[in-house]
């Protein structure tokens, strides 16, 4: 599917859907094209060399869909690739999707094969403010990459949401499941934080003066940009140690309830042991042992085990062992 934006001073932008003259709108003076391909098939594929002349081994890059992030200058037009994430839930983890960008003069070009909201967000407001597309296709890519970054924000909500949860969960009766949530989210924070650190750096190259496509009114905004991925990487990094002590909180727990039971059955253990003695004592078959026949022996017996396990529980309380 192919979605385009066309805007000329005076005219406004129009929206175009499928494959268009594209080499004849970016000749025009003053135009600004934005193309967004998604899912695009071979035919809508071969604009990307035959129209705008990419070269092959950009265009290979984007077939070959390989999420990583870089900045290629071939003069004429940058070649960007941004990777935008979605979380889909505790099981699923983090969905990565490539965005491609080809930055021109007064064009750009981006492909994604998923359907991702960021881009029902752009559309959206490229339809009713012009401005997204009239100031510059320096300006637009700033757009698309600061709709990529603010979507790490939403995901870092979620994830805060998610450890909220388990801290809950940690400090009442934590199970196999919670400890399973924490390995997960740990997983998917460090895997956003990989993302995002080579990003910085692109950033970072995007922020500094210099570049042929790129104004210096706009790298201000890209500074900013970079800005908020630094702070992505700061909270993303609080949420990574806030679940290693949560995992150390759930192991704690869970000695302490293994000592509590290891302590109760110790305990039992010790004051079984002198009535199990007693009991073994006088229960030996000789035909001549004290107190054998007399009438009240059976009741002291019972009377000296119960006197020997509370003097056990007062030795043990005062040690404070109870």
């Amino acid at each position: 599917m192919i979605k385009s934006y066309f805007y000329r001073p005076g005219e406004g932008v129009k929206v175009l859907d499928g494959i268009a003259d594209f080499d004849r709108l970016i000749a025009q003076p003053d135009s600004i094209l934005w193309v967004d391909m998604c899912k695009p098939t071979d035919e809508e594929s071969f604009i990307l060399t035959h129209d705008f002349k990419f070269h092959p081994l950009a265009v290979e890059d984007v077939i070959s869909e390989k999420p990583r992030t870089k900045i290629d200058d071939y003069n004429d037009y940058l070649f960007l690739v941004f990777p935008a994430v979605d979380y889909i839930g505790r099981e699923e983890g983090l969905k990565v999707t490539e965005v491609d960008c080809f930055l021109s003069r007064n064009s750009l070009v981006t492909v994604h094969y998923d359907d991702h909201r960021l881009f029902d967000y752009l559309y959206r407001r490229g339809e009713r403010d012009e401005r997204l597309v009239s100031r510059g296709a320096d300006f637009l890519l700033h757009a698309v990459i600061d709709a990529v970054v603010d979507n790490y924000n939403s995901t870092l909500d979620i994830f805060e949401y998610e450890i909220d949860q388990i801290e809950d969960d940690v400090l009442g009766e934590p199970d196999e499941d919670t400890v399973k949530s924490i390995f997960t989210l740990r997983r998917d924070i460090v895997q956003l934080k990989r993302i995002v650190l080579p990003q910085k750096e692109a950033l970072a190259k995007l922020s500094h003066p210099g570049w042929k496509l790129i104004s210096d009114k706009a790298t201000v905004y890209f500074a900013d940009v970079h800005d908020h991925l630094i702070r992505i990487n700061d909270v993303a990094d609080t949420h990574r140690d806030i679940l290693n002590s949560s995992i150390e909180i759930y192991f704690s727990t869970v000695s302490t309830k293994t000592n509590e039971i290891i302590k109760f059955l110790t305990i039992f253990t010790v004051l079984s042991i002198p009535p199990t003695f007693l009991v073994g004592l006088w229960g030996m078959n000789f035909e001549f042992m004290p107190e054998l026949d007399w009438k009240y022996g059976y009741a002291v017996a019972g009377s000296i085990m119960l006197t020997i396990v509370l003097g056990l529980v007062a030795f043990f309380r005062k040690r404070k062992w109870l």
